[in-house]
């Protein structure tokens, strides 16, 4: 695999996903469908990578900052085999194998590459990737031997009644040595139904010349394209399908996988039990026997081993649960930690606070974290019991074994193994009550009476 470069084509306007945003930026689990596909491609330890772009290529820059990725426009868009053909001065001095493939199929697998790759022996000179879809539509046809030598490889609109009855075909994927591929891309011409450089005249014009041309054979699912917000949303069911079949092979307990949706970057232990409708958003580390009731959410977070979760709780950014820590329904963690065994059993906020070994966190709590400008920070010491209903305004720390009275808003530190209450005095008025209905009660009937 040394010596490999990647010409990924990312040039096309993308009107049938009808958005402002760049077609290869729209996400999948949560991550850009051009980033899955070279998150694959980062296994290949590829010499150079190069993204030929167009309509809003500025967009495609600022993604792909910092990388060591080569962009190249492609203005005016004459074809595939044009838009392959503008990264010839990116990869300037290279000398090796060349792919060219599609931003829009992101589920490609170094693998399939592989294959690709080493397809290119006994004489061939290039490797097209084929696929047999359950309908082959209007997709390029791949005629071929039993062998798998290409004889002919024609886009639809130009292939005959014959050729469309052949199911194998063209993903698009293509491979050759540099050597071959420039010269191959430079004869194509544009002598066809719709007047544009077609990528698979590389092919034709190999075989034309004498040359061996092969197909490597994948499934459909693996280089299906992505033009529209349907197929889209089609690719991202494949994807959590394989990602909850991943999942419950790995050890975890999904009760309703189907209702389950996970984040590109989920990782669950062994033993892990996942109840229905739960939602991974990125950045979610869960670890081995940690339960997660039905209808929580959960974004970067991280969970230790036998912590339980919901039902109905959320956990934002920075949420992190120590060791056989427990939130329950309707508790909302965000930037905060739970030491080993705290509780917060239902009803509460978290925020920028850190809770101490064995804390209970009663119902209602919440930490008055922000005061409209900065952000403030609450400790809450080991084995402290905070009574429902209390409101800690940050900066505040509460002591170890320290109590909190229920419904005490506290705005001083408490200290260790003390008691704060903090509350209104108690005012008691015998026969109030009795005497405040009888009156709204006479006063009811008496408009009653002018009405009628």
């Amino acid at each position: 695999m040394n010596d490999l470069a990647v010409i990924i084509l990312a040039a096309g306007k993308g009107t049938r996903m009808k958005s402002d945003l760049h077609k290869v930026l729209h996400p999948i689990a949560g991550r850009a469908m051009l980033d899955h596909l070279l998150d694959s491609f980062a296994d290949l330890s590829l010499t150079r990578t190069v993204v030929v772009a167009g309509d809003r290529r500025e967009q495609l820059e600022e993604a792909l900052a910092g990388r060591n990725i080569t962009t190249a426009l492609q203005d005016p868009q004459h074809g595939t085999a044009h838009a392959a053909l503008q990264a010839k001065d990116a990869l300037s001095g290279f000398s090796g194998n060349i792919l060219v493939c599609f931003g829009d199929c992101p589920m490609v697998q170094a693998d399939t590459v592989r294959r690709l790759t080493s397809a290119l022996t006994d004489g061939a000179k290039v490797a097209v990737l084929g696929f047999r879809p359950d309908d082959a539509l209007q997709y390029g046809r791949i005629i071929a031997d039993d062998e798998g030598a290409v004889r002919k490889m024609v886009e639809y609109k130009d292939a005959s009644e014959e050729e469309r009855a052949c199911d194998l075909c063209n993903s698009g994927l293509i491979i050759a040595h540099s050597d071959d591929m420039w010269p191959l891309l430079e004869s194509v011409g544009n002598d066809n139904a719709q007047g544009e450089y077609y990528l698979p005249d590389v092919a034709t014009n190999a075989i034309a010349r004498g040359d061996k041309v092969v197909v490597v054979e994948t499934q459909a699912d693996e280089v299906a394209g992505i033009n529209s917000r349907a197929e889209l949303a089609q690719a991202e069911a494949r994807w959590q399908e394989f990602k909850r079949e991943e999942a419950m092979a790995e050890g975890a307990t999904l009760k309703a996988p189907e209702t389950v949706f996970f984040s590109w970057d989920t990782k669950l232990g062994k033993d892990v039990i996942v109840e229905p409708n739960v939602v991974f958003g990125p950045g979610v580390s869960v670890s081995d026997g940690a339960h997660i009731k039905a209808f929580s959410h959960l974004e970067g977070a991280t969970l230790a081993t036998n912590t339980q979760v919901g039902p109905f709780a959320r956990l934002r950014p920075g949420a992190v649960m120590e060791e056989g820590a427990f939130v329950g329904n309707f508790v909302e963690m965000k930037k905060a930690t739970l030491g080993p065994g705290a509780k917060a059993s239902h009803l509460s906020y978290i925020g920028d606070a850190t809770v101490g070994a064995n804390a209970n966190i009663g119902a209602g709590t919440i930490t008055c974290n922000y005061d409209g400008y900065f952000k403030y920070h609450t400790t809450i010491g080991a084995r402290a019991f905070i009574g429902s209903n209390s409101a800690l305004i940050a900066p505040v720390k509460i002591g170890d074994d320290a109590i909190v009275a229920a419904g005490s808003t506290v705005s001083r530190d408490v200290d260790d193994g003390e008691l704060r209450m903090v509350r209104a005095e108690q005012l008691v008025k015998p026969g109030w009550a009795d005497r405040f209905h009888d009156t709204m009660k006479k006063k009811k009937a008496a408009a009653k009476g002018k009405k009628s």
